[in-house]
């Protein structure tokens, strides 16, 4: 005996289930990329503000100078940017979220 057919607001029903399932895991990796993006712009800038604060310091005298210094000195302004934003940070990553997230909502709508 075959099964008999769907209506087809039935069918559609679970189709609309089937793809928001799919569609879950799919919205939360994107999230969880937002959110990775958005903390990286952030300690990027900071790292940058960081930066440009650094060059008005001068060589410590007593340990300080030389082109390792110099080197080193661009790592260390990146690092305090990624403690910055991992810390409490400046609000940047969540604005960036915020306009990540509705510029992604649009392109589904469109």
């Amino acid at each position: 005996m075959s099964a008999m057919p769907l209506p087809a607001s039935a069918d559609i029903a679970m189709h609309q289930a089937r793809q928001a399932q799919i569609a879950q895991p799919l919205h939360a990796k994107s999230d969880a990329k937002i959110d990775k993006s958005a903390q990286e712009f952030e300690a990027m800038f900071l790292g940058e503000m960081t930066t440009i604060m650094f060059e008005g310091v001068g060589d410590d005298p007593m340990f300080g100078g030389g082109n390792g210094e110099k080197m080193f000195r661009s790592l260390l302004t990146q690092e305090y940017g990624k403690a910055m934003a991992a810390g409490t940070g400046t609000g940047i990553a969540t604005e960036m979220k915020k306009m990540m997230l509705q510029i992604q909502e649009q392109q589904q709508k469109g």
